[in-house]
């Protein structure tokens, strides 16, 4: 019988950096977690910044040898999503993977600050846009992908 995959599985991510979006809770913060037990210098993407740092104790708490960033980022306002794919740009010259994780579900009618409906712009228009301002450093990584 085949065993299950685990993060155990996940090979060595040192010298990796790596974007987790929506990372303070559920499979955002899972995933940062993983990877920064794992080597990888983790930039945590929140709407919430104190949620954010909360996260960030908590995955240094189990990795104390963790490198972890926490941004603010919106993905509901695109102002917001230039500001944080700046703030990536400012922090590092690299970025290995981008995790598009944030997201809403199952809102009441509302829009985002651009006018639009609010799951459209936050879990579809805002995501795009920010792979579309670090796509630069995704693509200038040597050796992602491998």
């Amino acid at each position: 019988m085949a065993k299950g995959w685990t993060v155990e599985d996940i090979p060595d991510q040192t010298g990796k950096t790596i974007l987790v979006t929506g990372a303070n809770s559920g499979l955002g913060y899972e995933t940062a977690l993983a990877l920064a037990g794992g080597g990888a210098r983790v930039l945590i993407a929140c709407r919430d910044l104190a949620k954010g740092r909360e996260a960030e104790a908590r995955i240094r708490a189990a990795h104390p040898r963790a490198t972890v960033t926490v941004l603010a980022l919106d993905l509901a306002s695109l102002d917001d999503v230039r500001r944080a794919a700046d703030a990536v740009h400012g922090e590092t010259t690299r970025l290995d993977v981008l995790v598009n994780n944030a997201g809403v579900m199952a809102l009441p009618y509302r829009k985002t600050r651009d006018g639009f409906e609010m799951q459209l712009g936050t879990n579809h228009l805002g995501p795009f846009a920010l792979t579309g301002l670090v796509l630069d450093l995704l693509l200038a990584t040597p050796g992602r992908g491998s």
